[in-house]
């Protein structure tokens, strides 16, 4: 099947093409690429839209696994938001065995392409280690090394952490793990330890273990680590620290708020006061008290009887998610999680958001938009078919109406699908068209 896309604006950050061309595509690749017509038996007529390659979330968390089989729920949520490719096992947590997942996705297919970290809490977990206050033992550690060893000769494409979820895990235990990386020069990426003030410390301690063993480094969520006044501070560190040799980035969400379990370590007494706040500033996202402010009762109650209940924390200042997103460095990734259709908007409404609510409101150009949604990730992820349109890449392919684009996705809402993306193409088929999705398995795994 030849289909051709013709009329539309084609962006393409990784080539620096902002141009108006035709795109051939033919056996799951860009087969040729002009302003002319060629032959085809498809054609997609998409004048006065936008071409992309399909968007890169490199921070998000996969869906659960329920009888040997993969239980969409955000991944098709990803597919209406114009993501073709969903990096998982984020902030040191896997659902499953990666390499096993991976194999479950080329086996049955998905809605989107599969990418997965190698979560070091997952195989301190699968050790022995469980709880996550204490240290791990000496054979714990080997075996969480074993563990990610093998997770990465599968394919995954480096290892994350959650220190802030594991603080029994100390320097010895977190740079062994990192060092599982160092043959491959894989990334690391990590959920930093500490947040607010506590970030300054907090981005030297991991930002050593790059240091110390070659490799490049991902900070996830910016936006909710240090976005409590501390941005441009923290900016400034990292720049230092790419000037001082370190291959650095991050990643954040294009929200004011931020998202995790009531019972993480997150919300450990002295969570009002890191973040200057009182108890309303905290909405549960499902459970007896779904779209409530917390009260001190009602957040006691649910951490002790519910700790696995998502919650959203309106804490953010939407200055320093601005600010964040100015910077080179930055990149998209909606951190998304959702149980059954519950939990922060972000997970179905990022990309579509972060068009209307930052490009179009003049925040960035929407060729550096672009960028931080599809080149920007695949370049950091070694991803070399992905993230551009060049003849023989690989034809995931993105088209939206600039000026229709919004997220519907709200808190009240939060699976809502947003409106203005048109066509999404992976593999060279259609999986979406006019925001229906057409077929929900044209995903592969993406090993590295």
């Amino acid at each position: 099947m030849k289909t051709l896309i013709t009329g539309g604006r084609v962006i393409d950050p990784a080539n620096l093409v902002d141009a108006k061309l035709n795109l051939l595509v033919e056996n799951g690749k860009i087969a040729w690429v002009g302003q002319g017509m060629v032959p085809a038996d498809r054609v997609l007529d998409v004048t006065g839209k936008i071409v992309t390659p399909g968007f890169i979330d490199i921070h998000m968390h996969e869906d659960p696994v329920s009888g040997g089989e993969i239980r969409p729920s955000i991944f098709p949520m990803m597919l209406r938001m114009g993501v073709t490719t969903a990096v998982g096992g984020n902030c040191g947590i896997n659902v499953y065995d990666p390499g096993d997942y991976l194999d479950m996705v080329d086996r049955d297919g998905a809605p989107v392409n599969v990418a997965l970290f190698a979560g070091h809490e997952y195989y301190r977990k699968e050790a022995g280690a469980r709880d996550i206050y204490s240290p791990a033992s000496e054979s714990e550690k080997q075996g969480m090394e074993a563990g990610i060893t093998k997770a990465l000769d599968r394919g995954c494409v480096g290892v994350s952490f959650g220190l802030r979820y594991v603080p029994g895990a100390d320097k010895n235990e977190f740079y062994r793990a990192a060092k599982c990386c160092a043959p491959s020069g894989k990334l690391i990426a990590s959920h930093l330890r500490d947040d607010a003030d506590g970030i300054f410390d907090a981005i030297d301690e991991f930002c050593a273990a790059g240091v110390e063993y070659g490799l490049p480094v991902q900070i996830s969520h910016i936006g909710s680590m240090g976005g409590f006044g501390q941005m441009e501070g923290v900016l400034r560190q990292l720049d230092a620290c790419r000037l001082n040799g370190l291959d650095v980035a991050m990643d954040c969400y294009p929200y004011f708020a931020f998202s995790t379990r009531i019972g993480t370590p997150t919300y450990d007494p002295g969570w009002l006061q890191r973040y200057h706040c009182d108890y309303d500033v905290l909405e549960f996202c499902e459970g007896r008290y779904k779209g409530q402010r917390a009260t001190k009762e009602t957040f006691d109650e649910v951490r002790r009887d519910f700790p696995d209940c998502i919650t959203v924390c309106h804490v953010m200042q939407e200055a320093d998610i601005r600010r964040a997103f100015r910077h080179k460095a930055v990149m998209l990734g909606s951190d998304g999680l959702m149980d059954n259709g519950q939990g922060h908007p972000r997970a179905a409404g990022s990309f579509p958001r972060f068009l209307a609510e930052f490009s179009r409101k003049g925040d960035l150009s929407l060729y550096d938009a672009v960028e931080k949604m599809t080149s920007q990730s695949a370049e950091r992820l070694g991803f070399e078919t992905k993230g551009r349109l060049n003849v023989g890449a690989d034809a995931d392919i993105t088209i939206f109406d600039y000026d229709k684009i919004q997220d519907k996705a709200t808190f009240e809402h939060p699976a809502a699908a947003p409106e203005g993306i048109e066509y999404v193409l992976i593999g060279g088929e259609i999986a979406l068209a006019h925001g229906e999705i057409l077929k929900d398995d044209c995903g592969k795994a993406v090993r590295k």
